[in-house]
């Protein structure tokens, strides 16, 4: 486990994946498919569960121009600057189940924060890095 800090907010684009846990990459390839310039973004995944304990999963790409979210029909999110306790994973597309594990490992972590989420970093095809928010 080691610590990554965002210097700034990170403002993106949002997709809510109404059928967690399946159909994400379809998500993932609707939202690239309706994004102009893909190779210029990051993507990520958020997750959360809601009141009900049900977990909220949301495809997302950062905006390259302020107001995107809202022009193309999603919604906007802003990643929090801070620090965020981390772990990557390679070769994550054959292990997808190893995602899941890896966040029920760093929520064990008594530092992190209640009011966060769990953030996915598509780094690569090849590379995950899973985020959670902590309070030092």
């Amino acid at each position: 486990m080691e610590k990554f800090e965002f210097e700034e907010d990170i403002e993106i684009i949002c997709n809510t994946v109404t059928t967690f846990p399946n159909h994400i990459k379809e998500a993932f390839d609707a939202l690239q498919e309706s994004l102009p310039n893909c190779e210029n973004r990051d993507w990520y995944g958020i997750s959360r569960p809601n009141e009900k304990g049900v977990i909220i999963y949301k495809v997302a790409a950062t905006e390259l121009e302020a107001g995107e979210a809202q022009r193309f029909g999603y919604e906007s999110f802003t990643i929090k600057k801070g620090t965020y306790i981390t772990e990557t994973i390679m070769d994550w597309m054959k292990q997808t189940h190893v995602i899941g594990e890896t966040f029920m490992k760093l929520l064990e972590d008594p530092r992190i924060d209640k009011e966060g989420y769990c953030l996915e970093w598509y780094k690569s095809d090849d590379e995950v890095v899973c985020l959670v928010g902590i309070k030092e």
